[in-house]
């Protein structure tokens, strides 16, 4: 029930927060901002598809695809009958944003994923993946949590460390890695404002937390693992 308040208020009431603060001005257009009206177009296009087709216009992927990319919208299967065009700020338009749905079992919902984002990530990847063929192991620092660990910029020749703009608190997130040398976003700090902000959130200890962000805005966590609530702050889920 609580899903479904927050989706009827979204559209209203995150607009100043949505409203493309990611990038310097000189870059800002209109393929660059995520405008609700656009979202929303996908969204009544989506609801329509399901209720004419009995499924959802979405894109193939495997089981192991992560789950905030696992339903990609297909545009294809949208235009012309349920929406005109893609929306200029997609992908399929030249924009930044891949337009996916989240809760697809229960209540498919439009959101975004800011492929600025994915292309940092894919590119610290590959410097992390140079380091491994020339050391034969990743650049582990200190240990966050079982399997999980920073990473050591020194070791790599880094002067700085990399982070990503959040576009949920505009914040700079810093990256880690998993057992595997994989990268991934560290959304913790994000999480427990969230976790501040919706005091009368229903996540106990145990449960994956991220969806806090993913119904509270109109972004996904992309790149991001498990995490869970302990002592009223965001921990990795980890077992």
């Amino acid at each position: 029930m609580k899903r479904l308040a927050i989706k009827a208020v979204l559209w209203t009431c995150l607009v100043t927060l949505l409203s493309g603060c990611l990038y310097p001005e000189s870059q800002k257009n209109e393929n660059q901002i995520p405008y609700t009206d656009q979202i929303q177009s996908v969204q009544t296009a989506v609801e329509q598809f399901q209720e004419n087709k009995s499924i959802l216009p979405i894109k193939t992927r495997d089981q192991e695809t992560p789950i905030y990319q696992k339903y990609p919208v297909d545009f294809k299967k949208l235009v012309p009958a349920f929406l005109q065009q893609a929306p200029g700020n997609s992908f399929e338009s030249g924009g930044v944003f891949q337009y996916v749905l989240i809760h697809v079992e229960e209540e498919p919902t439009v959101r975004l994923i800011d492929l600025v984002t994915i292309e940092k990530v894919k590119d610290l990847q590959l410097r992390i993946n140079d380091y491994r063929r020339k050391k034969n192991y990743p650049p582990f620092k200190d240990v966050l949590a079982k399997d999980r660990y920073s990473i050591d910029y020194d070791a790599m020749g880094m002067d700085e460390e990399p982070t990503v703009k959040s576009p949920f608190t505009n914040e700079q997130l810093p990256f880690f890695l998993d057992e595997k040398g994989d990268v991934h976003i560290n959304y913790s700090s994000d999480l427990t404002k969230a976790i501040e902000s919706n005091p009368d959130h229903s996540y106990e200890k145990g449960d994956d937390i991220r969806d806090l962000l993913a119904d509270n805005s109109f972004y996904v966590p992309v790149a991001s693992v498990a995490y869970t609530i302990e002592n009223d702050k965001a921990v990795f889920l980890v077992k």
